[in-house]
């Protein structure tokens, strides 16, 4: 039993994965310089274990043995616990620049998940087999993806429709036998899963019993035959015509993972055929990652307002009515999701004997910021000016016969140097008014699952407290 360093953690990677970006094979991961930037902002939560001022938040004792743990991997019984890996997130968020390391994070979400639906279901043999692979990523300090979403196909069709262009639009089982299974299909936006040790893979919707073919939940290593990344490509290094910086970027990529005949042995099996329980898994997912995602949005969204208040003083309009009217709203915005996201631990569900973030509170807190992050965006944009996306080039800056002209010109209040207002714009317009920036928009959105996703849960899980409301309001009116 024991933490591992993030050497250790790189050197598990080269392990022969089959990995592609941009049409050709990377060879290592941890040196590619693309994905070598995805790999150094997932180590952040194997350097918080090694640091002794967050080493108290980023490791846990293990329920049984007293041995160090990663705490992501410590199963939630109260509402400490789910506060204590609140701020574990929100914290390696914050060390992420905004950016959350989440190898980590999200196996937590998809091995509570797990459990508790072996739990719910009862049977000895998932029960068990959760159980051995939860003490072996205890054990190994293992770094997993989350292999959720299916590439789909026709969505307004079921996975084993007939209708389907091919039958392989949901990952499912092709052959099985005293060893495993064989599965064939692909999921889509797999963050990091490029450069993770595993990838839990789970059913993204509930089923039909003709679907029980995919209908399957199994743990899969990163190095697997037949298991193919083929990565998004990403930020990777400083342009020449931005202002250089010193603090490392930190991003992730996400994968079309391709599962051509992949072979899992039962021991990494936790649902087959179990069609009944497919959408039991992605429920209980669900109530953990969209707990997650307000906590990293917590993050991300002091840095952003952080952005918004210097520009305003940069530009000298930070004391005009209107100018603290967005600066107000957007503390309502983040206060809100502050609060939210805590108010989900405080007050959490019992679920096949952990707890669980309170699942109405965490898909509003969820709801909140996806719904109302375009207009984040709009007042930040807002308070920059046009200036955001046509300001000269740091190329520009540089040349001894405009760097007079641009510093004179480009100037905003007095006593603010030129140099920092243009920094303090770049940084701006790589966060909300460029690729990354679109990116992040749609993350907002579609990340943790959509808007309407969100409401059917909120609904779904509210329907006692109405029943409850509505014959509260029957006994005033006098109905009996």
């Amino acid at each position: 039993m024991g933490l591992r360093t993030v050497n250790q953690y790189k050197e598990g990677l080269r392990d022969g994965r089959q990995v592609w970006i941009l049409g050709e094979k990377v060879n290592d991961v941890t040196t590619h310089p693309m994905l070598k930037v995805g790999v150094e902002t997932a180590a952040v939560d194997y350097e918080m274990a090694e640091h002794p001022k967050y080493r108290d938040l980023a490791v846990a004792k293990h329920p049984e043995t007293g041995e160090p743990i990663s705490r992501h991997y410590y199963l939630p019984k109260t509402a400490e616990d789910l506060l204590k890996r609140h701020e574990l997130i929100v914290t390696a968020t914050r060390l992420g620049d905004g950016v959350i390391p989440f190898t980590k994070d999200v196996a937590g979400d998809c091995l509570n998940a797990i459990w508790v639906t072996s739990q719910v279901m009862g049977k000895e043999e998932y029960i068990e087999r959760i159980t051995d692979y939860y003490e072996h990523v205890r054990k190994k300090d293992l770094s997993i993806a989350c292999g959720m979403t299916d590439v789909k196909g026709d969505r307004s069709l079921h996975p084993s429709s007939p209708d389907q262009t091919h039958p392989d639009f949901y990952v499912r089982v092709v052959d099985q036998n005293d060893e495993g299974i064989i599965v064939r299909g692909a999921k889509v936006h797999i963050t990091a899963s490029a450069y993770s040790d595993d990838t839990l893979v789970l059913p993204c919707r509930a089923m039909r019993e003709g679907d029980k073919d995919y209908a399957v939940c199994f743990a899969v290593p990163g190095n697997a035959k037949g298991l193919k990344h083929i990565c998004h490509p990403l930020r990777y290094e400083q342009s020449p015509l931005e202002f250089p910086v010193d603090v490392p970027i930190r991003m992730h990529t996400e994968s079309l993972l391709v599962f051509d005949d992949v072979f899992i042995p039962w021991e990494r099996v936790f649902l087959c055929g179990e069609w009944q329980y497919a959408g039991t898994i992605a429920y209980n997912f669900s109530f953990f990652h969209r707990h997650t995602a307000s906590c990293y949005r917590i993050a991300l969204t002091e840095l952003q307002l952080g952005m918004a208040q210097a520009i305003a003083e940069y530009n000298g309009i930070d004391r005009i009515s209107h100018v603290r009217e967005k600066i107000t709203n957007m503390i309502i915005y983040l206060e809100m999701l502050k609060s939210l996201a805590k108010a989900s631990c405080s007050d959490p569900v019992m679920h096949g004997g952990i707890a669980v973030p309170n699942p109405v509170i965490s898909n509003i807190s969820k709801y909140h910021f996806a719904e109302n992050y375009h207009n984040f965006v709009k007042w930040v944009q807002d308070l920059c000016g046009g200036i955001l996306v046509t300001a000269p080039t740091y190329l520009d800056y540089q040349n001894l016969e405009l760097k007079d002209y641009i510093d004179k010109y480009l100037g905003g209040k007095k006593g603010i140097p030129t140099e920092h207002r243009l920094r303090m714009l770049q940084l701006i317009r790589i966060w909300m008014a460029s690729d990354i920036g679109g990116g992040i928009e749609v993350l907002a959105l579609h990340g943790e699952g959509s808007l309407q996703a969100q409401r059917m849960i909120i609904y779904g899980e509210y329907q006692n407290q109405l029943q409850e409301y509505k014959e509260r309001a029957k006994r005033v009116a006098g109905i009996k």
